[in-house]
């Protein structure tokens, strides 16, 4: 990396994370491929985000670190290219089995161009959470080779408490052990918290407050309307994989259509056109 491209790199990250804290909630739909970021950038967004299990979809694996992490590289490198804004990147649980393969693999990240990560605190091998205690070591880290490649890495400390919850689990006791992650993740070195899942009013709210750091909530069934979580104090939405849901069933009702021999007004009329599509990828 020579010093300008590491200068860009620096700059990129030091504006994304002051979107985080500028009092303006950060709204990403997750993108997956050079051509959905470019469309964001086309529309005005600031910064763009993946969605590990839309970059997984699209090229024939399933979610859950199935992709070879060499593709993984590829792809986040060409959508950094393909935009002048911010790129953070779902990076899963960091596609390593241990600490020093988390090492080498988030020099390759940083050296991609991403300025910033979700890292989540479920073990890929087994589907139980991390011991905080372990996953504070891996925030720790990540931390300390950003730091070493002079790269302000945004981390973005991702927890499953609600995803992975037991049927006898009891609100509260998911609420607090998702408070005492948020608090010793951001202290091992995150900058915003993710609590997944996470979609009571009053919990985001009170968590808000508590934690005194960025929040992340995700859009799933049930969650608060985006005015609500703004006004709470949420700093950033994402909705994961949800773009590509949207746009599947877009060309699913389109394919339908085309079966019984309607529809084609939608093909012909369409005003995304071929020369749209190669303005965003040329601009």
């Amino acid at each position: 990396m020579n010093n300008t491209t590491n200068q860009t790199q620096q700059a990129k990250a030091n504006t994304f994370k002051s979107l985080h804290h500028n009092g303006q909630m950060l709204v990403l739909p997750n993108i997956w491929d050079p051509l959905g970021a470019s469309l964001l950038q086309s529309l005005g967004y600031v910064a763009v985000a993946t969605a590990s299990a839309s970059i997984a979809f699209t090229n024939g694996y399933d979610d859950g670190e199935h992709i070879p992490f060499t593709d993984l590289l590829r792809i986040l490198k060409r959508i950094v290219n393909s935009v002048t804004i911010p790129v953070t990147a779902d990076i899963e649980s960091g596609y390593a089995d241990n600490n020093a393969s988390l090492e080498t693999n988030i020099k390759q990240l940083i050296d991609t161009g991403i300025v910033g990560i979700n890292i989540e605190d479920t073990n890929k091998q087994n589907g139980q959470l991390l011991s905080i205690e372990a996953q504070c070591e891996k925030i720790q880290l990540i931390r300390k080779i950003a730091s070493e490649m002079e790269v302000p890495l945004f981390i973005n400390a991702r927890t499953d408490v609600y995803l992975k919850a037991k049927a006898e689990d009891t609100a509260a006791e998911k609420w607090n052990e998702t408070l005492k992650r948020g608090k010793a993740y951001i202290a091992a070195g995150g900058d915003c918290f993710f609590p997944v899942f996470m979609k009571e009013k009053h919990d985001i709210a009170t968590l808000v407050a508590q934690l005194k750091a960025p929040v992340n909530i995700i859009a799933v069934p049930g969650v608060q309307d985006l005015k609500i979580l703004k006004d709470v104090g949420v700093a950033r939405v994402s909705i994961g994989p949800s773009f590509l849901r949207t746009a599947i069933l877009a060309m699913k009702e389109l394919a339908l259509t085309l079966k019984d021999y309607e529809g084609l007004d939608m093909v012909t009329n369409n005003p995304i056109t071929t020369n749209h599509l190669k303005a965003l990828v040329n601009h």
